[in-house]
């Protein structure tokens, strides 16, 4: 293994492990590296994030023309890797954060294979989506999961969102500025959206709203020509002709590894308690694993740079840590055995 020692058996310590190779992760690496730390970035086997799946990124600042998601991310990795940094593209499966360095594990491996000082996590967030065959198959060609990220592609046409929460409200109302008309679709009677927000879409003359209503197939082979809908009270069906359709029933942030290990939200998302340190002192977060408002390529980027500062600073504090010295989360900035 690369980063095994000349026994083959106890890992190297790196400065700084970063966990996730979306914007977040590489720009943490970019600026960890820069700074002459010892990176390792785990990009998973899934290796970009969800710019891997969207087709032109015309948002993202320095691109006059539009550039492919997936060659964005290319040029993000080629940038970490002319800074240092070890890029490894396997998922890590178990954490240990109780003692510093901190341990990885990657794979059904008995020993951790990757050890550091500091660990930034970029894992991202990923759109939950209604399973259907032709919604995966379409995604990035009129199936999405955000209306900011691609509503201005679909000038002048029909589109449909499906969602019944604020998120859902706020993509409806988002896309009438560039649609002809948006449909929402709910599977329930009513919405479980705030008053406010249901008003503004009841209001708004480019919503349509189909309650008990679900899609059972989206339509098309290249791109998305319409979907076919049923409703759940008479079983009736029928298509619709749509341009688009975007998929607005939530987000599921990547932190099942870290449940009972550090601080989270009700809905998985990763809590920071000083910039962009965790509940582990030593162990920040970075993007959409912390980012449930914006979610935006150009926002997991900065947040990827401040995780970076922040750990190369609390590594500057440290000083010499002896192994097996225990984390006190209570103490930010410090390493103490607990009592």
């Amino acid at each position: 293994m690369a980063n095994q020692e000349r026994d083959g058996q106890t890992p190297a310590v790196y400065d700084v492990a970063i966990i996730g190779s979306g914007p977040a992760g590489y720009t943490a690496a970019i600026y960890a590296a820069r700074a002459n730390l010892r990176t390792v970035l785990l990009q998973g086997e899934q290796i970009g994030g969800q710019l891997m799946i969207t087709s032109d990124v015309e948002n993202y600042p320095g691109f006059i023309d539009p550039i492919l998601g997936p060659d964005l991310m290319d040029r993000f990795e080629q940038q970490a890797a002319r800074f240092g940094t070890e890029l490894v593209p396997r998922d890590i499966t178990r954490v240990d954060f109780a003692h510093r360095p901190f341990r990885l594990w990657a794979g059904d491996d008995d020993a951790p294979v990757y050890q550091a000082d500091a660990v930034i996590i970029a894992t991202g967030a990923g759109a939950i989506w209604l399973g259907l065959e032709g919604e995966t198959r379409l995604q990035g060609r009129g199936v999405s999961g955000c209306a900011t990220c691609d509503g201005p592609f679909f000038q002048g046409r029909a589109l449909a969102v499906v969602g019944g929460g604020d998120t859902a409200m706020e993509e409806a109302l988002f896309l009438t500025r560039y649609a002809a008309s948006v449909t929402l679709i709910h599977r329930r009677d009513h919405f479980r959206a705030s008053k406010i927000m249901q008003e503004r879409v009841r209001n708004h003359p480019k919503i349509t709203i189909r309650f008990d209503t679900v899609v059972e197939h989206v339509l098309g082979e290249h791109a998305v020509e319409g979907i076919r809908v049923r409703n759940v009270k008479t079983g009736a069906e029928e298509t619709m002709e749509v341009g688009g359709l975007f998929v607005a029933i939530g987000h599921k942030p990547n932190t099942e590894i870290f449940r009972g290990v550090l601080d989270m939200d009700a809905r998985g998302y990763l809590i920071t308690h000083h910039h962009t340190m965790t509940s582990v002192p030593g162990v920040f977060a970075a993007g959409d694993v912390v980012d449930h408002r914006y979610r935006q390529a150009v926002t997991a980027a900065g947040e990827g740079c401040r995780a970076a500062i922040d750990a190369e600073r609390w590594l500057e504090s440290q000083g010499e840590v002896e192994p097996g010295d225990v984390v006190d989360p209570r103490v930010y900035g410090g390493l103490r055995p607990l009592q």
